[in-house]
Formats: C-alpha cells, structure tokens, sequence
C-alpha cells in the first residue's frame, strides 16, 4: 500500500478567500447539500431544545432511514444509467411479505428465508430490467407495471393481513447492536471522564478509526492529484471540510457509544456505501455507467454494452430492494399490506435531492446517501416539532422542487 509522505502533501501558502470562495462556487452542487444538511441539524437542534441529537434520537434516526439509504444506493446507480424505478417500495413490501410467509407461516430458517428473498428480490430486478434494456421498453412504464403487480402480489400473499411476529434471531437484522469487545473497564473510565452513565468502547473507537481512515485518504487523493497536475481545492478549506467530517462521524458515535452502541444495520449501511462508493467511482463498470446515462448512444457505439449495464442495474436494484424489505420487516417485527407504500418517492427523491441529474451521467453514492440523511432528519425533526403529516409532505415537496430547479439552474449556467 502506497505511503504518504510530508514531501507529497508539502504545499505553498494558503490561497486567499476569494480562491475559496471561486472553488465553492464551482462545486457548488457537491456542497451546497452538506452545508444544507448541517444548517437544517442545527435548526433542528435549537428548536427541539436539542432533542434531535440526543443519544436515542441519534439512534432511531440511523434506524428509521436504513432502508431508505439501502435502496438509495442502487436507486443512484439506476438514475445515473438514464432510468427510474418506481417498483422499489412495492418490491420492498413484497419481499417482507414473502419473509413472513416463510419464517412464521412455513417455519423456514432464518438464514435459508434471507437467501431466497435476496434471489427473489434480485430475479425481480432482473425481469424488469430484461424488458427495459433488451426490449427497450420505457423503465417508467416498466416499473410502473411493477409497481403495481408487487403491491397486489403483497395482498395476496399475506391475504390481506398482517403476518408476526418474527423470532428474535431475524429482529436482529434492524434492532440488534453489536456487542462491545473492549474490557468494560476501559468503557467505565470514559464514562466517568465523560460524566456520562455508560460509554460503549467499540462504538467510539469506530468512529475514531473511521474518521482517520477517511482524513488519511483524502491527504493520500490530495498528494495523487498534486503528482498528477490536476487542479484541487484551496488547503484551507481541504482542512476544514475534513476537520467537519471528521468531527461529525467522532461525535456522532460518541452518541451512539452513549446509548447501546452500533447497530448492526450501521455496519451494513456503511460496508455498502463504501462498496457501492468505489464501484461507481474506481472501476471500468462505474465508469460505464456513467457514460451510459450521459450519452447510451455514444457509449454503444465506444463498444460498451449498454444493453448488459442497464439490466446489471435493474438487477442490482431488485437485489438492494429485497435487502430492504428484510430489514424493514425486521424493525417492524411484522409484514403488513401496506408495507413500503409510497417509498420509492422517499429513495427518488433522496438520490435527487443528493445531487443527481434527471438526464442521467451524474451524481455520487455518497450524495446519495447525505440526500437519504436529509430527508431523515427533516421527518424526525419535523415529528418532534409536532409538525402534522399534511405539512411535512408539502415540505419534502418544495424540497425536492428547489432541488431539481437548482440541477437545471446549474445546467444552464454551465451550458
């Protein structure tokens, strides 16, 4: 593995304000989401008398948006590719379905029930995909159908009921915590350097590593570029964006190393976007993907199989939707009918509001994921607020709006 060394990252002066203010300008839609979502916290955080950042709440909002952000990582590859599923949230319910049929009903397994409901859920990807790349069928159309035949398939697969509860084992997937490693009497030590009642060691030592995992590879990017004569952002701000991060992801832990530690459905969420963050960025098949949803036609006649890609992503799609519905059903500790009515505009939405182009060819796992936590906490604080369901749909509107009016602002002004 590479080494970085001072004489790599050694820089000249500081650039002035205006260099920054030039570059931010420039790159307006990669930060403006992440200086929106740290104003909306701290306006959450003032008006809730800070609530929202309590040690619970940190929790419960990780939990109530891990299948968002789960779908919203293939949601982005999808929308990237040029398409749109609009099956994900009926896909999700049926899968949940078909998981309480299974354990409850049939007493199948836990570990047999998950690996046919990830094949189910990626078949169903498959077949949808199949229509739209080789028959070149419009995916609204498509998943529209889909949509529709998943939510009936629900209904009658459960028969109109709900079907719980499940055994422990499978509530696991979304309400279990990995258990702390660390000898308690290092976790005892803190909490009383912390004056607080307990501290999860493991937990804070994740987000410790974490956060210097991702400041060591951002110097190790910075000094590529460098080598490489590619223009970066102004040092300043490179040590202050990281300076965020970091101390975000710290203190964010710190919050969960208060209450019960990690959950396991963290730990998925976040070996997922990492996976998903590299496949899209540093592979020949990211790559494509992008290409793909900025010209199919240019990228057909470069020899990539756009036929081949775009069902890949439709699969991928299904594969991530079923992944969802477990852990849904697993937080619900039931499958319901109605189970993942109307998410699909939660994850479409969130991919959009994190910085992806209707046209397709742009956007980042990571601005989707930002978009996913965005969405997240407008809901919670919103619901602390007490704020009716009523407002809160017409607020995530004009979100959403103001979102897609900023993409197509920001491509005129380029054009």
């Amino acid at each position: 593995m590479a080494t970085v060394h001072s004489e790599d990252i050694a820089e000249p002066a500081p650039q002035s304000g205006k260099g920054i203010r030039e570059y931010l300008t420039s790159h307006l839609r990669e930060y403006g989401l992440l200086f929106a979502l740290i104003a909306i916290m701290v306006f959450f955080q003032l008006v809730t008398d800070g609530t929202l950042l309590r040690a619970v709440n940190v929790t419960n909002l990780l939990l109530q948006n891990s299948y968002i952000i789960i779908m919203a990582l293939g949601m982005l590859v999808v929308i990237v590719s040029g398409n749109i599923d609009l099956s994900v949230g009926s896909v999700m319910g049926f899968i949940g379905a078909l998981a309480a049929v299974m354990i409850v009903n049939f007493d199948q397994s836990m570990i047999v029930t998950v690996i046919v409901c990830l094949i189910a859920g990626a078949a169903i990807g498959a077949a949808q995909g199949y229509w739209i790349a080789y028959w070149k069928i419009p995916s609204f159309i498509v998943t529209l159908a889909g949509m529709l035949v998943f939510r009936g398939l629900s209904l009658w697969l459960l028969e109109g009921q709900s079907v719980g509860p499940f055994p422990r084992e499978f509530q696991l997937i979304a309400n279990g915590f990995v258990p702390d490693i660390f000898p308690s009497g290092i976790g005892t030590t803190l909490a009383a350097i912390f004056d607080v009642r307990k501290v999860n060691v493991l937990a804070l030592a994740t987000g410790v590593v974490a956060a210097g995992a991702l400041v060591w590879i951002g110097l190790r990017q910075r000094a590529r570029n460098r080598a490489y004569g590619i223009v970066d952002e102004p040092r300043s701000f490179f040590i202050a964006r990281n300076a965020i991060v970091a101390a975000a992801i710290i203190f964010i832990t710190y919050k969960l190393s208060t209450f019960r530690g990690l959950p396991n459905v963290l730990l998925t969420m976040g070996v997922l976007t990492v996976i998903y963050a590299f496949l899209t960025q540093n592979t020949i098949i990211g790559r494509r993907v992008y290409a793909l949803g900025g010209n199919a036609k240019a990228a057909k006649l470069s020899g990539i199989k756009t036929e081949r890609l775009t069902f890949l992503a439709f699969m991928n799609m299904g594969l991530l939707a079923a992944a969802a519905g477990l852990v849904f059903a697993a937080r619900l500790n039931t499958a319901t009918p109605k189970a993942g009515f109307a998410l699909e505009l939660d994850v479409i939405a969130a991919v959009f509001i994190g910085g992806a182009s209707m046209s397709g060819g742009v956007g980042t796992i990571v601005g989707a994921v930002v978009g996913a936590f965005l969405m997240g906490v407008l809901n919670n604080g919103m619901s602390i607020m007490g704020i009716g369901i009523d407002y809160q749909q017409m607020i995530k509107g004009l979100v959403l709006l103001a979102a897609v009016i900023f993409d197509v602002y920001n491509k005129q002004k380029q054009g």
